[in-house]
């Protein structure tokens, strides 16, 4: 079988982007976005410098994680190993972009669908090269079969030194470079920076939920970045934040409604069961319409049910929030009606799918492999332990206005929530990330410039205080703690969301 790939000759590209218009015209790319980029990179200090060009575009990675994230097939591998897409089934859901470890996808501004370097296979089908292969003044640009052995780029790859960039993320990729430099080629070496040469003005650094892209002045010596696209924005915000936050509350009152029918006594047992379970519909429903809103393209929301790619954890946490709220649905029923043979059948698959649902969340930001910081074994216990601090408060909240405050069942589960939480905070600060990027989005997170927003807010606001407040045994202090415990949440879900995509993955 063929398997396509590029060589990059960094002995010969003189920089000129003619790979790149090449490109643009040959699929009509919209301005602000690129398939294929020349970043230039200079080192030293004069007289003793020098410049690295170095083209940048998609890997067609052998084992590619957008193909494993896409959850409608839009992303496919060819029988001839080049990765292609069909925007017509793209529902703009952004994983891709999260998984691609190289930054080689961008969201069409006037399709609004995912779209990258294709390996021009409309040319390739006719026996013709990619655009820039033809285009190159200097031929540093070698595109063929690396399968076969009399080919070019074979013979290439074979007689010289070749790098790869981010070889530790297992991804197979087949854009080699010759003489390629980690300076340019690692995208951390060198910070975006606010000024590039030619720039007449300060290039607008992009900005999520408040938070910029940070730039850089590097200091005289280190290598610098001098020339490049404006950086990509981040690609999930507000909505995804919003998610993840939604779904803990929604989870979390469901396990504390059946908790309260399990425990607690009397009719109002059954009251409070019923609040919480409504209490997590109307959460679940808000979940769902924000992972419509976070769409490209909302209108085609129904195929990641009806034209399903399985390896992907948007497709499965789908089907795990469709099967979550039908089974929370007849819980529902079954306490309006006073049908309590049927809530006791459903109470423990309702937990485990609740279980389930809490923390499947931590298997999708996995397979974005793009960002080092989401590969966090510990993740999945964070969920959980956010789903059981949002359980713990809400059920805490019902108690306190069906009944004077007492020292109770509820009260031991919201300290003990409160703890568990904090332990999976500690733990997730004290453990050593493995790679370079995981550990810059741990720094920025624990001891840099968002450090007060997660010690004060997420740990002070959201733990602290409520631990001093639940023992004082009044409705106000009740409803100060919840709100506190309810708002700390947000706050550790939008550091941990936002912040990785604040490093740079070109």
């Amino acid at each position: 079988m063929p398997s396509y790939g590029f060589v990059i000759d960094n002995r010969k590209c003189i920089g000129c982007h003619a790979c790149t218009v090449a490109c643009k015209s040959e699929h009509q790319v919209p301005l602000g976005v690129d398939r294929t980029w020349v970043k230039y990179v200079e080192k030293g200090t004069f007289p003793n410098t020098r410049r690295l060009f170095t083209v940048m575009r998609c890997n067609h990675c052998d084992a590619a994680p957008c193909v494993t994230i896409c959850p409608v097939t839009s992303l496919y591998r060819r029988d001839d190993g080049v990765i292609d897409f069909n925007p017509d089934r793209c529902i703009g859901c952004k994983a891709c972009l999260q998984a691609c470890p190289y930054d080689a996808l961008y969201i069409d501004p006037e399709t609004s669908t995912a779209a990258k370097c294709n390996f021009c296979t409309h040319r390739l089908e006719v026996g013709l090269e990619p655009s820039c292969v033809v285009v190159c003044p200097e031929q540093a640009i070698i595109a063929g079969d690396l399968s076969d052995p009399q080919s070019e780029i074979a013979q290439l790859v074979d007689r010289h030194p070749v790098q790869v960039r981010k070889p530790e993320k297992g991804t197979r990729p087949k854009l080699f470079y010759i003489e390629g430099d980690a300076a340019a080629l690692v995208p951390t070496r060198t910070a975006p920076a606010e000024e590039y040469v030619w720039a007449s003005s300060r290039i607008s650094l992009p900005m999520v939920d408040g938070l910029a892209v940070e730039g850089e002045t590097p200091k005289p010596g280190e290598p610098r970045r001098v020339y490049d696209v404006r950086p990509r924005p981040p690609h999930w915000g507000w909505q995804v934040v919003g998610y993840t936050w939604t779904k803990a509350i929604s989870t979390g009152a469901t396990l504390a409604s059946i908790l309260s029918y399990w425990f607690a006594s009397g009719g109002e047992a059954v009251g409070q069961a019923i609040e919480l379970a409504i209490v997590a519909l109307l959460f679940l429903a808000i979940t769902g319409g924000l992972l419509i809103a976070d769409l490209k393209q909302p209108r085609r929301f129904l195929y990641v049910l009806l034209r399903p790619q399985w390896r992907s954890w948007l497709v499965r946490g789908a089907y795990v929030l469709l099967v979550y709220g039908l089974l929370l649905g007849l819980w529902c029923v079954s306490l309006l009606l006073g049908r309590h043979l049927w809530a006791g059948w459903l109470a423990t698959p309702l937990v485990l799918m609740a279980l389930l649902a809490a923390v499947y969340t931590a298997f999708l930001l996995a397979q974005g492999k793009g960002r080092d910081f989401w590969q966090n074994p510990l993740l999945s216990i964070h969920l959980l332990a956010h789903a059981v601090l949002a359980g713990s408060a809400l059920w805490l909240f019902t108690s306190g206005r069906h009944s004077v405050p007492t020292w109770d069942l509820r009260r031991w589960l919201a300290v003990a929530a409160i703890g568990f939480s904090g332990l999976t905070l500690l733990a997730e600060a004290m453990t050593v990330p493995p790679t370079d990027d995981a550990r810059r989005a741990s720094d920025i997170i624990f001891t840099g410039e968002m450090r007060l927003w997660f010690w004060a807010v997420g740990v002070g606001v959201g733990l602290v205080i409520p631990l001093l407040l639940i023992p004082l045994l009044t409705p106000v202090t009740d409803g100060l703690a919840v709100a506190a415990m309810l708002f700390g949440l947000y706050g550790v879900e939008r550091l941990w969301i936002v912040v990785p995509q604040r490093i740079p993955l070109s």
